[in-house]
């Protein structure tokens, strides 16, 4: 019987997982890193109306989460940023709503992510909270017996191996993965498939920190605080502005404050990054990747910034296909890890 692998990453925008895996084809989905809690299952209360969301019981509250969450939030937006977001009940409820929307009752191996800087001193804390059996609500249950954390960037440059079809060639290269998420901008420096952990590293100078800053611009220019940072980021993403008292506001007015903070984060890695010269690959990956590749381009004029099809996905992809392979030398030899 063969093990059930699957892999999430739970983000402080969106958490990312694998649907299903069809054909050795790894499909991947989303919802926003949103964990709506309440005193009462929502479905039992007047006037629910159903929605693409999963309702999670922890320490006597229910989070809901899932693609809907937003129609159940009320309008403070609580966010999870901070360095201890992985020991959270909001994170939890995150991963177990993915458990959820994978649909599979029993899972030999989960692998999620963390932070690079966080890797060493959350590690073991995020794999024993995972395994076990989780209470998704409804009455139903998943069984996690084995979860292996690994830096988030890792899991990218697995993802660039796999897509540019450089394992084979990969071992003798260095390579330097950037990875700018929601809260953190992550990097990690690699010889082959190995990082180099005193030159890896994460800053707190993510997405929301451009959304924040670019929201105060707004704010000072229209003459009232404005506040809706999804907003701002449909903006960034789609390239329309945003409508702002019934007009269309032009957004391209706050971009240099933003890029300044995509220069700030990645003079940060600069002061880490050494020789430069000797990267093989510079890989840009993360749902946050266009807005910074200007600056990482900047910092890195004599390379070619390589990239990956839904750069969202590049570390779960990458989790996935690490947890497999790890699955795979377990049975080879035979070891009871996983029984």
């Amino acid at each position: 019987m063969s093990f059930v692998v699957r892999a999430v990453d739970v983000g402080s925008g969106n958490t990312k997982y694998i649907s299903s895996i069809v054909s050795g084809e790894i499909r991947c989905a989303s919802f926003p890193s949103i964990a709506y809690p309440s005193m009462r299952e929502p479905s039992s209360l007047p006037g629910f109306e159903r929605r693409k969301t999963v309702a999670v019981p922890i320490n006597g509250l229910f989070y809901e989460v899932g693609p809907d969450v937003e129609l159940a939030a009320d309008t403070f937006r609580a966010t999870q940023l901070h360095d201890r977001y992985s020991e959270s009940p909001e994170y939890l409820a995150l991963a177990r709503g993915a458990l959820a929307m994978m649909k599979v009752p029993a899972i030999d191996l989960l692998v999620v992510g963390l932070p690079v800087a966080s890797l060493a001193t959350r590690k073991a804390a995020l794999e024993k909270a995972m395994a076990g059996e989780h209470d998704i609500g409804g009455g139903k249950t998943v069984v996690v017996r084995k979860a292996l954390a690994i830096a988030q960037p890792q899991g990218a440059l697995v993802d660039f191996a796999v897509q540019h079809q450089k394992l084979a060639t990969i071992e003798r290269e260095q390579s330097l993965i950037i990875d700018p998420g929601s809260r953190t901008f992550d990097w990690l420096v690699a010889r082959g498939m190995r990082w180099v952990q005193n030159k890896s590293h994460s800053v707190n100078r993510g997405v929301s920190d451009m959304l924040q800053a670019i929201a105060a611009e707004i704010s000072a220019d229209i003459g009232t605080p404005y506040n809706d940072i999804d907003a701002i980021d449909w903006a960034l993403r789609t390239g329309k502005n945003p409508v702002i008292f019934q007009k269309a506001y032009d957004i391209s007015r706050a971009m240099p404050m933003a890029h300044s903070i995509a220069q700030q984060a990645v003079a940060a890695m600069m002061r880490w990054v050494t020789a430069s010269y000797s990267f093989q690959n510079i890989i840009l990956v993360g749902g946050g990747a266009y807005l910074f590749k200007k600056a990482v381009k900047e910092a890195f004029p004599k390379h070619r910034i390589l990239e990956v099809k839904e750069p969202m996905y590049a570390n779960v992809r990458g989790f996935q296909v690490a947890g497999m392979n790890h699955a795979a030398k377990l049975q080879e030899t035979g070891s009871p890890a996983l029984q």
